[in-house]
């Protein structure tokens, strides 16, 4: 291995967290049993709303030029129109909806943004670019369509990994990077066995039942429990056809290993914005002591600061009060020089 690419041992706490990391099938048969009349949702129109939290979203669609014809995009937009843009950028397995309730809180003074990234939810699932670069400047693409310019950019997860390279592509125009639970500088393949796992789904057919991956990752990288409500929704979000084959193409196109190398040689160096890096206190997939030394390693950024959220992986879910009152905070005192 190459000095430079070292890995990074885990902490005595974060190797006792991931024993067992993989869920056992007992456990995630015992909580499929609890959504078992779980039923699809019907697909939305554009110009469809919805209350959630007392804020009004309203769902729209977009074909954009991508992949030499257009992409299908599907983005929900709730808040104030004059505010200032906060884009969101969920991960796996989920959709838009992770950040209901954040986008809800902010709503009054924000237009808030969430898009189903290209494979998930109601947008684009043919065949196409994967890459997380290609990815990313699609969805760039989607933000010209319609009108974002500069904006706050807040991600999760797999997410995180296309918003790392737009923060890098777009640094004049991403005012504020909200970073959320994804490898920064330190790594190691312990805390990833879900990469080999996900790029092999069209042959091991993990993804086959929507219902069961959703509450199999829950399981596998959750600590909190989420809303029943909410929970369901998840699973309906996940289970739109062609999700289970158009989200492995991400892992078929790269590595987590490849993702981290490009993310220190590259990615990084370009980041220009303030950073907030939000992870889970007891994520066992993001151990937060790899977090501790994060402003020696973004050396080009405007501010760098850590935030911990109570709760695992999924803390935008598991621990929604917490999380919108910080991102308040952090997107009211962060700012980037204009541009």
């Amino acid at each position: 291995m190459d000095h430079e690419w070292r890995y990074t041992e885990l902490p005595v706490r974060a190797r006792q967290a991931i024993e067992g990391f993989v869920p056992p099938d007992a456990l995630v048969a015992r909580h499929l049993e609890r959504y078992a009349d779980v039923r699809p949702r019907p697909t939305d129109h554009d110009g469809d709303t919805e209350e959630l939290d007392g804020a009004v979203f309203t769902h729209h669609f977009e074909d954009v030029p991508g992949d030499h014809e257009t992409v299908r995009w599907h983005y929900v937009e709730t808040g104030t129109g004059a505010g200032e843009p906060v884009v969101f950028l969920h991960g796996m397995p989920d959709s838009w909806f992770l950040w209901h309730h954040q986008m809800a809180a902010l709503s009054d003074s924000y237009r808030c943004v969430a898009i189903d990234l290209k494979g998930y939810g109601q947008s684009e699932k043919g065949r196409g670019d994967y890459r997380r670069s290609g990815a990313a400047g699609q969805l760039v693409a989607l933000l010209d369509a319609i009108g974002v310019d500069r904006f706050t950019l807040v991600t999760h997860d797999r997410g995180t990994v296309q918003g790392d390279h737009i923060a890098a592509a777009h640094p004049g125009r991403v005012r504020h990077y909200v970073r959320g639970e994804q490898h920064l500088h330190h790594f190691h393949p312990d805390l990833a066995p879900q990469d080999d796992l996900l790029a092999e789904t069209p042959w091991s057919g993990l993804m086959e039942d929507p219902k069961r991956f959703v509450v199999w990752a829950y399981a596998f990288v959750g600590n909190l429990p989420v809303a029943d409500e909410d929970m369901r929704r998840v699973i309906q979000e996940y289970s739109y056809p062609g999700i289970t084959r158009a989200v492995p193409r991400y892992n078929m196109a790269s590595t987590f290993r490849k993702e981290w190398i490009e993310r220190r040689s590259d990615l990084i160096p370009r980041w220009r914005a303030p950073v907030t890096l939000m992870q889970g206190r007891d994520s066992r997939s993001q151990p937060r002591e790899f977090y501790a030394d994060a402003t020696e390693h973004i050396p080009h950024a405007a501010g760098v600061e850590v935030r911990y959220v109570t709760g695992g992986h999924f803390w935008p879910l598991e621990s929604p009060e917490e999380t919108s009152a910080i991102l308040r905070e952090v997107l009211r005192v962060r700012r980037s020089p204009a541009c």
